[in-house]
């Protein structure tokens, strides 16, 4: 397997195009799959690289399919979660922009191992750009018998199409997204039923991230065993992290899965700019509980964050330096959340709004005691009682600023 697997691909001009991606051995993978290999042979191969779920949960990707009912009497659909309206979060837009057709490629070892013959990209709506360059690679692909009917003369038949979203960060959740393709509000669904069983169009249906479906062809080309070489025992590969606040090179980094966040930040991001000092980093877009400077000599995998409660997400490092107010990160926050809720659960629909407007208030000089604590009950009575994700990913981040930094918050109150 490559060094830089995912990412070798990255700024190299024409990257995107059919041509460029054949040169490099494009293909390959999709062709030993359908030519050589079972749809059983792929799912236990998926499985033994241990590859999780690059877009958030951590899921096993190959469990996942795993759930997918074989011998139902329903069409079978790939729903790939390009929405990536997490906040901090850039990496699949970089996937798609150099590496269309490792992706596509990707989606085709996915159809063909469940047994799908037709997939989805749902895209947010302000990638527009990129939507348009998936679709050139769809049609490059499909006019060289990469889609289309009898794939490669393997008498696989697969059509992919491209879904633009509205711009809504709730249709980043699986369910929201199902119901946003059906032409329905984005609002999340009750599980169970799993999307596995009852999906899009109420059949059985696969969702993943971009990032992961784009690890496929490597895991089918080199095998399980190198796939694992690099990461961990249960979390194998290498993941992009997007580094983003006052560093010296801020962007994309390829590491494997256990890498050193202290490591990411000051050997490969070049630490901090000059006269600025590390006061605290998000390590898994906007969503996940931060780390404070002295809490970063950590392994980036999902368990290790777990235990310092946080969470991997997205592998979107947010980084933030000491000039910066925690109230106005607070903020941003809340504000944040407060909009994009669906409005569809009622802790979350009143709940979010009524922080929002109280750190307005304190932020406009206008704090009064105990208004800190009555954000962490808000926020503590949001975590867990929400339908989807969304009301925990607003609750996380609050309680950790509130809780960690509540001290500087505190003296923001005036009254």
């Amino acid at each position: 397997m490559e060094e830089k697997a995912l990412s070798r691909f990255f700024n190299q001009e024409g990257a995107h195009t059919l041509a460029f991606y054949l040169e490099q051995d494009g293909y390959q993978a999709a062709g030993k799959a359908l030519k050589e290999m079972t749809p059983e042979e792929i799912l236990n191969e998926v499985k033994a690289a241990n590859l999780r779920g690059r877009g958030g949960a951590g899921f096993p990707a190959g469990v996942k399919w795993g759930f997918v009912p074989k011998d139902v009497d329903k069409p079978k659909y790939l729903c790939v979660n390009a929405d990536e309206g997490e906040p901090g979060t850039f990496k699949d837009r970089y996937l798609m922009t150099y590496a269309p057709h490792m992706l596509v490629e990707g989606i085709i070892i996915t159809c063909f191992c469940v047994g799908i013959n037709t997939a989805y990209i749902y895209i947010r709506g302000e990638y527009e750009n990129i939507a348009q360059r998936l679709e050139v690679a769809i049609g490059e692909a499909r006019s060289q018998g990469y889609l289309g009917k009898n794939i490669m003369d393997s008498g696989f038949d697969l059509e992919v199409h491209v879904h633009r979203g509205a711009g809504a960060y709730i249709c980043g959740e699986e369910t929201a997204l199902l119901e946003s393709l059906e032409g329905k509000r984005g609002n999340p669904r009750l599980k169970p039923p799993f999307p596995a069983s009852i999906g899009l169009f109420q059949c059985p249906t696969v969702i993943n991230n971009v990032e992961t479906i784009a690890n496929i062809p490597q895991i089918i080309r080199h095998g399980a065993d190198q796939f694992c070489s690099k990461g961990l025992p249960k979390d194998g590969g290498t993941r992009l992290f997007g580094v983003s606040g006052p560093v010296n090179k801020p962007g994309i980094y390829e590491l494997p899965v256990g890498a050193s966040l202290k490591e990411l930040i000051f050997t490969h991001a070049g630490g901090m700019r000059e006269g600025k000092t590390l006061k605290a980093v998000i390590p898994g877009g906007m969503s996940a509980p931060i780390l404070k400077a002295d809490e970063i000599d950590i392994a980036l995998d999902s368990g290790s964050l777990m235990e310092a409660n946080s969470m991997l997400g997205s592998g979107a490092v947010i980084v933030i330096d000491e000039g910066t107010s925690i109230l106005e990160v607070l903020r941003i926050v809340s504000e944040f959340y407060s909009h994009e809720s669906c409005g569809q659960c009622t802790p979350c629909r009143v709940g979010n709004p009524w922080i929002r407007k109280t750190v307005r208030r304190i932020a406009d000089g206008k704090g009064k005691r105990g208004d800190i604590e009555n954000i962490r009950r808000v926020a503590t009575n949001i975590l867990g009682k929400t339908l989807c994700p969304l009301g925990d990913a607003a609750a996380m981040p609050i309680l950790s600023l509130t809780e960690k930094f509540k001290e500087e918050l505190e003296a923001s109150l005036t009254g």
